[in-house]
């Protein structure tokens, strides 16, 4: 195990950790033990508090079990933007001994009849406006029951901040008998059976990809899920006094360990944005007085862009960091420039459920993973050989610790191949390709795997490409990922078209059929119609070096290399 990164572990804190042999749900129930009357969640101008809070969590769970007939080990969707209900809904399937599967908002029904089928749940937790995308699913598959939610009953309607429009939307009846709205399920005041468990359930199931594209549930069990939850809080000093603004996605690991769990554990007081908007941001940071902000990149490179962010006072920010994509050096030091502190980078995967790696706070690298989180193994290892290498040696990223997912779910073969054993031990294999400098400092230049990091979001070509060989008018297609300021990556599409439709079908065509056969972010951004594209003697297309010749043109573009 390597040790030189602990010459700059952050000074108070423990190099190892005891993980809670608790489910997470017990997390909320001693918070609201502790702060009954403090609010656990600010949302647009109204205000939910701990007591309340666990009241609704343990309602809904009594509802799911006697009235839904959901039982231990069974899966239920969480099919929602930020908002309470995604939060209460969390706790009140691990409160009935259920197992969470989150999904991503922006999945199309085409999509998410995958994981229906896939996680075969029993019942589902939705937010209105996306009811429709799941209602054709209902009945025909495993899932015969949804719990439909409207955001803005949680909202003060006459707040001065600026309201989504999910959140703005009335709430609606939905006149179908495997339908109950939110509001209903809650008045029933169904009392959940005993808490049942073990460190070592499944309590939630979160969905990556792999090489092929195919959609993998990753297997975490109470005790990853503290792990992180537990390691999070005592590396950024969270305590009750917090008040974290949350605006990564729920469903989104980072977004759930360090914008939910965290604050909970600590008895924080969640700021909760159901969609980034900078302007609102801004305003919540000062009305709130905001101590940690966990982001993505991108999200800072916006609100630092806002002209008169100076106006805004954003003194109390005591913590500001992420991960998904690197932070412009530039961006780094604007950032310092206005607030004093330096952007804390991190680095994980879905199935280590958020950080394995992070920046120590008080000695920040830009551009750079960090060093290993607590009681994290991690090593670099030759791709081919997979000869453990040394300080500034190029390989893959491979990790051992607490929060390490316990498998694919029902795909042994697939979780087999994600390990590698060394010094008789199992290490995961990130597919990252990166190196550690003389401090002990992980750095990430490439990706073993063919993925897109498109803000955050992970899109898998293949997936991408075998929807456009859907359209009439598409021979051939190769996706790439492409450098792009706002967002890190975004996605291009090279297509050949069919024969009778060369120079006729449009790039616009394009972008906007995809737009209704895939979420937003899968969406090809730009699109070039090619005679041919760079194939192997085996006729396998060369994407690698597609992505290659569109990096250089960005560098050229941007005068990097000129």
């Amino acid at each position: 195990m390597l040790s030189r990164h602990f010459d700059h572990w952050p000074k108070r804190v423990p190099r190892s950790l005891v993980v809670p042999e608790t489910n997470p749900y017990h997390n909320l129930e001693v918070s609201a033990a502790r702060y009954p009357n403090k609010a656990a969640v600010h949302y647009y101008g109204g205000e939910i508090t701990y007591r309340r809070f666990l009241e609704e969590a343990n309602a809904l769970a009594g509802f799911l079990q006697r009235d839904l007939g959901v039982a231990a080990g069974d899966r239920v969707l969480l099919f929602m933007q930020n908002s309470p209900q995604f939060m209460i809904a969390f706790y009140a399937i691990l409160r009935a001994n259920a197992i969470v599967v989150p999904l991503n908002p922006m999945l199309l029904t085409r999509e998410l009849a995958f994981f229906v089928a896939d996680s075969e749940p029993k019942a589902a937790i939705v937010g209105q406006e996306l009811y429709d995308r799941i209602a054709p699913l209902m009945e025909k598959t495993s899932l015969k029951h949804a719990v439909v939610a409207a955001y803005g009953d949680y909202a003060d309607r006459g707040t001065d901040l600026s309201l989504p429009d999910s959140v703005a939307a009335d709430r609606k009846e939905i006149d179908h008998p495997c339908v109950t709205l939110w509001d209903t399920a809650l008045k029933l005041q169904r009392r959940p059976e005993p808490v049942r468990f073990s460190p070592d359930d499944i309590v939630v199931l979160p969905y990556t990809s792999g090489t092929t594209g195919q959609p993998k549930g990753c297997i975490h069990t109470a005790r990853t899920v503290q792990a992180n939850t537990v390691g999070a809080a005592v590396w950024g000093n969270v305590s009750a006094g917090n008040v974290p603004l949350s605006t990564l996605p729920f469903f989104h690991v980072t977004g759930m360990i360090h914008g939910m769990h965290v604050p909970i554990y600590a008895g924080g007081s969640v700021v909760l944005m159901t969609r980034w908007d900078r302007e609102t941001a801004a305003k919540l940071i000062e009305r709130h007085r905001c101590t940690h902000w966990t982001n993505i990149s991108t999200m800072v490179v916006d609100f630092l862009s806002m002209p008169d962010v100076t106006k805004y006072d954003l003194s109390s920010l005591s913590y500001i960091g992420g991960g998904g994509a690197p932070l412009p050096e530039a961006v780094g030091e604007k950032l310092h420039e206005l607030t004093g502190m330096r952007y804390v980078e991190g680095y994980g995967l879905t199935e280590t459920i958020a950080q394995t790696h992070i920046n120590p706070p008080d000695r920040p690298k830009l551009q750079c993973l960090g060093i290993p989180s607590f009681d994290v193994d991690a090593r670099i290892i030759d791709l081919d050989t997979r000869k453990e290498l040394g300080p500034g040696e190029k390989g893959e990223i491979v990790v051992r610790g607490p929060q390490v997912f316990k498998g694919y779910w029902r795909r042994p073969e697939e979780t087999e191949k994600a390990f590698v054993t060394l010094d008789g031990k199992p290490f995961f294999r990130t597919g990252d390709i990166g190196y550690y400098d003389e401090e002990g400092y992980f750095f990430i230049i490439d990706r073993a795997k063919r993925m897109i990091n498109v803000s955050g979001y992970k899109v898998w070509p293949t997936e991408v490409e075998s929807i456009l060989y859907k359209h009439p008018k598409v021979q051939t297609a190769c996706v790439v990922g492409v450098p792009d300021p706002r967002r890190g990556e975004s996605v291009k599409a090279f297509i050949i078209p069919r024969e009778p439709y060369r120079g006729k079908v449009t790039e616009e065509e394009i972008i906007e059929w995809s737009r209704g056969q895939m979420a937003a972010y899968k969406c090809p951004r730009r699109v070039e119609f090619v005679d041919q594209l760079p194939m192997t003697a085996s006729g396998k297309i060369l994407w690698r070096a597609l992505q290659e010749q569109e990096r250089e043109k960005a560098k050229r573009e941007s005068g990097d290399g000129s």
